[in-house]
């Protein structure tokens, strides 16, 4: 027997927010669990398949900054920005979603080369789910109407790198359309792949640029804000640090910020590490509390 077989769900049922949609389907096609994204938010997250190194650090970071909501990352199984979503999700313990733009067999599930990615999504708990009739490939006109269903499930589409005309704006103005948030990651003016995200935020999307812009856009409490547990203390300096890592910065930048001697600021740097508090990435300091 098929470890995640096809079974087919009435979508108001367990998606009710896909009512509120025109011409919302009637029936989905599911593999996986339904059971992780019982009480979590949907935060849909699409952008170009022709990424830069930019578009897919920002992707992993933003998403890792999500870690410990209850926030499932709904996306469409795609080659670039999509793949990366799914994987900073998986990463990051976060549930995640794939809309595949096809039927979920797998002799036709689109595009073949994320299989492999499909099936970790599943047996991270997560969900692939289709409109589509089990056999139905992939075409020009299945991923529009796949679109709508990301943007229809989600309470907020992140648009990471669009070119002028991609599918990724046709998501963000489905997204409009259901009077749902849309917001945008500026890029480089001199970029082809972030066109469709400066154009949409001259438009009136909401800019991000760290995690705790989503998630004050969704109602969650900012970090910077989260209680801590009552065993860890912290002095002034190490507060002030902790306030002001609401997304990863280099212990310069802290400095700078702050007004800090070096010497303090390494002490605190140090002691926030033992607490297991913060850690260090890449040369840059983050909150993992």
């Amino acid at each position: 027997m098929e470890e995640f077989p096809i079974e087919t769900i009435v979508p108001e049922r367990y998606f009710p927010q896909l009512r509120e949609i025109p011409q919302p389907p009637k029936r989905l096609f599911m593999r996986g669990s339904l059971e992780r994204c019982i009480g979590t938010t949907f935060l849909a997250v699409v952008g170009s398949r022709k990424y830069s190194p930019y578009g897919k650090q920002v992707c992993e970071t933003l998403i890792k900054g999500l870690a410990g909501y209850p926030i499932t990352i709904v996306s469409g199984l795609a080659i670039g920005i999509d793949s990366i979503a799914h994987q900073a999700a998986l990463d990051a313990g976060l549930n995640t979603v794939a809309f595949p733009g096809s039927g979920l067999n797998w002799n036709v599930l689109y595009p073949s080369i994320n299989k492999n990615l499909a099936k970790r999504i599943l047996k991270a708990g997560g969900l692939l789910l289709s409109e589509f009739d089990n056999n139905i490939i992939g075409a020009p006109w299945t991923f529009p109407q796949r679109n709508r269903l990301e943007a229809g499930i989600a309470s907020m589409t992140l648009i990471i790198e669009a070119e002028e005309k991609s599918g990724t704006l046709i998501t963000a103005r489905l997204a409009t359309e259901y009077n749902k948030s849309v917001g945008a990651v500026p890029g480089l003016i001199t970029s082809s792949t972030s066109v469709g995200a400066n154009w949409l935020l001259k438009l009136g999307a909401i800019p991000i640029t760290d995690s705790d812009d989503i998630l004050k856009e969704l109602g969650f409490q900012e970090k910077g804000k989260l209680p801590f547990p009552i065993s860890i203390v912290l002095n002034e300096t190490e507060q002030k640090i902790i306030e002001l890592l609401t997304s990863p910065q280099s212990k310069e930048t802290i400095i700078e910020k702050l007004s800090l001697d070096t010497v303090t600021a390494s002490i605190a740097f140090s002691t926030l590490e033992i607490k297991g508090v913060i850690q260090e990435t890449y040369g840059l300091i983050e909150r993992i509390i």
